[in-house]
């Protein structure tokens, strides 16, 4: 309840005479991504300061959240020039969007999104990371707009269509004077793939990059006056606008947080909960300044989805991805999408015409498979 609970609390634990756990609840209504390392770093320079017996010296801020909820309000009135256009641009952008990705679920979608969710790991190793590194400088984009042109293509393949909308977090922090700041800026794109055409991987590289950069150019508009300007058919099973989410940071915030005497791991807790259908997250590591690969979490939505199937899904992204960098000029279309597991089974298992069928009748075998389903 946030008229009554504080939306930022801390609990020490100790564990052991030396070992102790501290314990951080946020609510997203105060930090963001980018609030989170500011605090890490607020933390180590208290603690600092209190183990040198001194009061922790903050460096004083040009600006408060106040002032900037006083210019998002006004820079943001249907009435000014720069929101007239900015909702203009996201309109013309998303006109006749799908209302939903046709992806392999498991089960139909409930009337009314439960919220629960859960995650798998996601590694990308450091030869596919330096290859990636590679075709985005040479095509002149990034490193997230290989992924999300890497993904769009896999969602299109597994049934999602041609017209593939992926949401993504901006900080929100374009003014300097924002970046000291704890409060919660970030805003959320929609970033649409178009897959038509049966493209190269570099032509829909291409795409991405001119599709990405212009909605980069409009991050100014919040996404909930995106979503009424556009009007989307509503429900309560899956978010409006887009169901998958691509998240990239180049960083760990937590990074260069260190406490004095002290060794210090931190762990980010799970929260069992999942606010689309998937979401990849994706965080590079480098090593001497080269790409030590990218580590990344598929959260899902478990209302529609099991572990094994997102499973199957990020085992075939990373084939994707190693195929797409590998020979970017082929179509994605063609790129391969079998696991050497999968591949065995299909070729091998499943045509294996020496085994013997199955020695029970019709409604035995149906009653068996719905078993074990």
């Amino acid at each position: 309840d946030l008229t009554r609970d504080l939306p930022l609390r801390t609990e020490l634990f100790r564990v052991s005479p030396g070992e102790h756990v501290l314990l951080l609840v946020m609510h997203h209504i105060t930090t963001d991504g980018w609030s989170t390392g500011l605090l890490a770093q607020d933390l180590a320079a208290a603690y600092g300061a209190r183990c040198g017996k001194a009061a922790p010296a903050w460096p004083e801020l040009p600006v408060q959240y106040a002032d900037f909820a006083l210019w998002q309000r006004e820079e943001n009135l249907p009435a000014q020039d720069g929101t007239a256009e900015g909702l203009s641009f996201w309109t013309r952008e998303l006109a006749d969007l799908p209302e939903e990705l046709d992806l392999p679920y498991d089960r139909p979608r409930p009337a009314v999104a439960s919220y629960r969710g859960d995650t798998i790991p996601l590694t990308v190793d450091a030869e596919t990371h330096a290859a990636v590194v590679l075709l985005a400088r040479r095509t002149g984009t990034t490193v997230f707009m290989v992924l999300q042109a890497a993904l769009s293509a896999l969602l299109g393949r597994l049934g999602g269509g041609g017209d593939i909308p992926l949401g993504t977090p901006v900080a929100g922090r374009q003014d300097e004077a924002l970046h000291d700041l704890v409060g919660f800026f970030a805003n959320t794109l929609v970033l649409r793939t178009d897959l038509s055409g049966a493209p190269t991987f570099e032509e829909l590289l291409a795409r991405v990059r001119a599709a990405d950069l212009a909605a980069f150019a409009h991050q100014s508009v919040p996404f909930e006056q995106v979503v009424e300007a556009v009007n989307p058919a509503r429900s309560l099973s899956r978010s409006p606008l887009f169901q998958v989410m691509l998240v990239m940071q180049t960083i760990d915030e937590y990074d260069a947080f260190t406490l004095p005497g002290l060794t210090v791991a931190v762990e980010e807790g799970t929260t069992g909960t999942s606010k689309f259908d998937l979401l990849f997250s994706f965080t590079e590591a480098s090593a001497d300044g080269a790409a030590d690969g990218i580590d990344g979490v598929v959260e899902f939505a478990t209302d529609v989805f099991d572990a094994r199937t997102v499973r199957s899904l990020a085992d075939r992204l990373l084939v994707l991805l190693k195929a797409v960098v590998a020979h970017p000029d082929r179509r994605v279309a063609d790129a391969d999408l079998f696991t050497s597991g999968e591949r065995h089974r299909v070729l091998t298992e499943w045509n294996d015409t020496a085994a013997p069928p199955p020695g029970d009748r019709l409604p035995e075998a149906f009653e068996r498979q719905v078993a074990e389903n």
